[in-house]
């Protein structure tokens, strides 16, 4: 089992394959974090010996023992108003308006299986694969119950964690700030690596030191956003891709978040996360409950691969549902940057047609197919077919693309609204907007309320008529701005605070039932590209929008920084036209390609405006990646080089059976009379060896991963190369 609770020396132990977390309850009923790392197998309690701080308050009970407090302690959820003054997780008001919350041990519970979330998405598991914790916590001087929930999942090191929040008294208390969870480090000098960016640049890995004081990435959008993700890691100075130590945590949610770290008077690290309390409150009447969003939390004493390899594994398996969780995705070509707005069945015909014969399986119509919508500033929330670009309606255009051998694939923006639309002259309330202050625009739209329920009635009924329409395979679901102007005329004006979350609470009701009433439909999620790439939206939709700069250059440091915590699997990537749309830079076709299939592979160009040797050249490629899918989406991915900092690009996959290899790459600029790079592979077997497909030679696993090999000779900026290895 892999929790184990001592009642003599109160001490909980959480035990994964390679990992240990301990929690003890002290005599003053106080719940200490004692250790998170590799297994110890002894009670660490010992190395928690603090002195006597001035102004570190001191709980009543502990008497003249001045060397106990709650600002020095580490704990497992830290409380707001008392003796801790560090980042707290619960900031509570009460009905007398005090605000001071003392949580203190009350008993557990272990049960086979992992917790759900009521409205939430959270990771599950079979009982077989996962164990729950509950911890019980009460707060001393009234009933404000908090129950911490752990669950464990050994085979990926992974430790999900989440706290439901009970009010079980006669009066109503308002929740000002609920954390998913706190983690405190007592010792140690770390590097907090968060991701960061902006549209088009999103997840650039930005690693920084944690000095003395409170460090913040967060998202005050009401989407995870492109400027900040919702994870963070936290590793020791020497820490590598192979050595050193990180804990990372990432959040199973989609809206606005706040992470912090803080370093605190003693040298200790503290790391919180959940939703931001700055676009939070709560009222908890009586007897009811407030469920937080979870967090997926990990160690590795190995280095930042074997980091990510947890979180691939549990995301890819135990986060993303559905028929295509870990089946082949289909190859799509998408006609936006070949079309823009400016199409009709014919001209999405002929894409498709030429796609056909190439090797592509699905045709996606993007944006201007519905409502009056000739440009972004019309249209959105009409979704009814516009007939004057799609002749006799959508059954038509998807039966011709049918006889083509392809699937069929189509654009929504639900969560959005246009000024100039028929739904808002209908239905102007519906619109996110504060009476008497005239809306903030972006992209000429609104956003429509998703915390009303007749909204997303309207969403569901207009999106599933689409659906049933035709035979569709595939939607994408994108949401093309932030969100301001917080105000529902659904929500009393007193609890104006819930609408952030309530918003999220709505789109995850609503997406729900569209996956499950469609569980034949792909569904793939995008925010102006990767604005709300997050593990929340992954239990909806198996595959994001990876970003909307599609430049293979650029693309290789977005999907680097995204592969520290998602997998392959989830990242939407495509071949699109040169010059690029976004850079104006012109990268080779092939480089285009290996860059693309590390992710769901697809085209975003007008394959008639090609070559005959360049769509020879796709045809090829449409063949390698079926051939490589499986390698590419369900085996181990290690990066083996860093984009942001070397002079090329590097990355691999291997089968979970370590008897193929493959890598990918690009080098940025040929110089002359230059030395060739050197790679070391990763996550072969030593003792085994394998055929390199270029030249046949034979290499053991050991020589592969120790010596390495070398790079080819390229020719020409931006080479791409592909190395393929096979047991021999």
């Amino acid at each position: 089992m892999p929790i184990k609770a001592n009642k003599n020396a109160n001490t909980i132990r959480i035990l994964t394959n390679n990992t240990e977390y301990q929690i003890k309850v002290d005599k003053f009923g106080i719940l200490k974090h004692v250790w998170y790392g590799r297994p110890v197998w002894d009670d660490m309690d010992h190395l928690l010996d603090y002195p006597g701080i001035g102004f570190a308050g001191n709980i009543h009970e502990s008497g003249d023992r001045r060397e106990y407090s709650p600002d020095t302690l580490p704990q497992e959820y830290g409380c707001s108003g008392g003796a801790d003054y560090r980042v707290p997780s619960i900031s509570v008001v009460f009905e007398d308006g005090s605000r001071t919350v003392d949580l203190r041990y009350i008993g557990y519970t272990i049960e086979k299986g992992k917790y759900s979330i009521p409205g939430l998405p959270a990771v599950y598991a079979s009982d077989d694969d996962a164990e729950t914790l509950e911890i019980y916590l009460q707060d001393i001087a009234s009933e404000l119950v908090v129950r911490l929930r752990y669950g464990v999942l050994p085979q990926y090191d992974v430790i999900t964690r989440s706290a439901v929040i009970s009010n079980k008294g006669s009066e109503p208390i308002r929740l000002e700030n609920a954390m998913s969870f706190c983690l405190d480090i007592p010792f140690g000098e770390w590097d907090r690596m968060t991701f960061v960016g902006r549209h088009a640049m999103e997840r650039v890995p930005d690693r920084q030191p944690v000095d003395p004081g409170i460090h913040e990435s967060s998202s005050a959008r009401g989407a995870s956003s492109h400027q900040q993700n919702p994870s963070v890691i936290l590793c020791s100075k020497d820490c590598t891709e192979t050595s050193g130590e990180c804990y990372g945590a990432a959040l199973v949610y989609s809206g606005s978040f706040k992470t912090q770290v803080e370093r605190d008077q003693l040298g200790g690290t503290r790391l919180t996360m959940g939703i931001n309390p700055d676009l939070f409150s709560w009222e908890l009447g009586a007897g009811e409950d407030f469920y937080t969003p979870e967090a997926i939390i990990t160690y590795s004493g190995e280095g930042f691969d074997r980091l990510s390899q947890n979180f691939h594994g549990v995301i890819r398996n135990n986060v993303c549902r559905g028929k295509y969780k870990l089946a082949p995705r289909p190859i799509l070509i998408n006609n936006w940057e070949a079309t823009y707005f400016n199409f009709d069945e014919e001209k999405l015909a002929a894409i498709a047609k030429q796609a056909s014969k190439l090797g592509v399986d699905l045709f996606v119509m993007d944006d201007g197919w519905f409502g009056k919508r000739s440009s972004d500033t019309s249209g959105l929330g009409d979704w009814t077919v516009n007939e004057s670009k799609l002749k006799g309606g959508l059954k038509p255009l998807v039966d011709r693309v049918k006889s083509f051998g392809m699937k069929f694939g189509i654009w929504f923006e639900p969560e959005m609204i246009s000024e100039d639309s028929d739904l808002f002259r209908a239905h102007p309330d519906w619109a996110i907007a504060v009476p008497g202050r005239a809306p903030v625009l972006s992209r000429s739209q609104l956003l429509l309320d998703l915390t009303r329920a007749d909204v997303r009635e309207y969403l569901y009924g207009a999106i599933s008529d689409i659906l049933n329409s035709a035979d569709i395979s595939y939607v994408k679901w994108d949401f093309n701005r932030s969100i301001c102007d917080w105000y529902s005329h659904g929500i009393p004006k007193e609890r104006m605070g819930e609408m952030p979350h309530r918003y999220m609470l709505g789109l995850y009701e609503l997406l729900e039932r569209l996956t499950h009433d469609f569980p034949d439909v792909l569904f793939e999620g995008c925010s102006g590209g990767g604005g709300r790439f997050d593990a929340g939206m992954l239990y909806y939709t198996p595959q994001i929008w990876c970003s909307d700069d599609t430049d293979a250059y650029e693309r290789t440091k977005i999907q680097y920084g995204t592969s520290f915590i998602y997998p392959v699997s989830a990242v939407g990537s495509h071949v699109s036209a040169v010059p690029n749309h976004q850079t104006g830079r012109v990268t080779p076709l092939e480089a285009r390609a290996v860059t693309a299939m590390a992710g769901s592979f697809g085209y975003e160009l007008d394959l008639g405006k090609l070559s005959d040797a360049e769509k020879a050249a796709v045809k090829e490629q449409t063949a390698r990646f079926r051939r490589y899918d499986d390698l590419i989406h369900n085996g181990s991915y290690h990066r083996l080089s860093d984009p942001t900092a070397d002079k090329f690009a590097a990355w691999e996959y291997v089968s979970f059976d370590r008897t193929e290899a493959l890598v990918h790459g690009m080098v940025f600029r040929t110089e002359p009379s230059a030395m060739r790079y050197r790679i070391r592979l990763r996550g072969l077997d030593p003792e085994k060896l394998y055929r390199f497909d270029t030249d046949g030679k034979i290499y053991s696993g050991t020589a592969l991963m120790n010596g390495g090999i070398l790079l080819p000779r390229t020719w020409g900026d931006y080479a791409p190369f592909e190395l393929h290895f096979t047991e021999f």
